[in-house]
């Protein structure tokens, strides 16, 4: 029988990190260990969506309520496709069904040795260049930032109601060859990003994530935009793509969100067959939280798997990540 353990877990950031809806030090995650009768292990990590109240206790009561299940779609403890097929049913999108799928596709990786890549479908797996965050703050903070950021090619400013274009001119002035994106997290309205965009356009962002609040997109109807905004805290799995495919030309695929990597492929597919592109995102984490979204990354025209590069420390086998260009994840870690 496939048993389960799980554990809390705190990673702290190198220094507070704040968006438009507050501000951390540090990250606590679920890891979760799945072991089955002969003792092979497969491991996930998760974060949860906090801005939902997902905490990594609740996400473990969860998983345990399912674990029976989870077995019983086992047989001989063999992990296959229609065991996690069948966790889409028992569990709802969130950190909870991400770190049980997660650790099934590892387990499974474990006990086939077939590369979760392979299983995936990809032919094959290359390195992928994330975005590197910077955290709003004062000017001095974000030149700081952006001066140390240099070696990174492709930032990512967060801005709120008030900060934004003097946020993205400091970069600007820092890093000049930066390619930049920013993310408003909801912060936006209609006719703050009618009136900033052709300014933003012309510091030379490329990309404007999650500007107005979710459930009210319906807002950006008729938006005549100079920049591909991108969709985040609007698009959670793939029943939310409908209400943003006609509103944003990319949708940020969150494992978290989404409830895991099997969800993720579904919905990249749906995506891309709709003509929307593709982006990979994160909730902050470690390397293991980052490995089965790094999968995903193979499709995405933008990858932001930073999540280890803010913290203080990585965990054992971590991923190579040298000057933005990060490499795949080996068995080790996860996959």
């Amino acid at each position: 029988m496939i048993t389960a353990t799980h554990a809390r877990e705190d990673w702290n950031l190198v220094e507070p990190f704040t968006i438009a809806r507050g501000t951390i030090t540090a990250l606590p995650v679920l890891v979760l260990t799945l072991t089955d009768a002969v003792g092979r292990v497969g491991r996930a990590e998760a974060a949860g969506v906090d801005y939902d109240g997902e905490t990594p206790q609740g996400n473990a009561a969860l998983i345990e309520s399912v674990m029976p299940m989870v077995a019983a779609a086992a047989p001989n403890d063999i992990v296959t496709r229609h065991t996690l097929q069948q966790l889409q049913s028992l569990l709802p999108a969130g950190g909870a069904r991400n770190a049980l799928d997660c650790a099934l596709w590892d387990l499974r990786a474990k006990q086939t040795g077939v590369p979760a890549w392979r299983d995936a479908g990809l032919s094959s797996i290359h390195d992928l260049t994330t975005v590197y965050t910077l955290g709003i703050g004062t000017e001095d903070d974000t030149r700081r930032r952006a001066r140390a950021a240099r070696h990174f090619p492709l930032l990512k400013l967060k801005c709120d109601a008030t900060r934004h274009v003097d946020v993205v001119r400091w970069v600007r002035e820092e890093h000049p060859n930066a390619r930049i994106a920013v993310d408003a997290n909801q912060s936006w309205t209609r006719d703050l990003l009618e009136r900033i965009l052709p300014r933003l356009a012309e510091l030379g962002v490329e990309m404007v994530e999650q500007p107005v609040r979710r459930h009210e997109d319906a807002q950006l109807d008729g938006l005549r935009s100079v920049l591909p905004l991108a969709a985040d805290e609007s698009v959670t799995d793939r029943t939310s793509l409908a209400e943003v495919i006609s509103r944003y030309q990319f949708v940020n695929i969150k494992l978290d969100k989404c409830g895991g990597l099997t969800e993720a492929l579904a919905m990249s597919d749906i995506a891309l067959q709709n003509g929307v592109q593709l982006m990979v995102g994160n909730m902050c984490g470690t390397s293991l939280g980052m490995a089965p979204a790094f999968l995903v990354g193979q499709r995405c025209r933008y990858v932001d798997l930073d999540g280890p590069l803010l913290q203080t420390h990585d965990r054992e086998h971590a991923m190579s990540c040298v000057n933005g260009v990060m490499q795949p994840p080996s068995a080790a870690l996860w996959g």
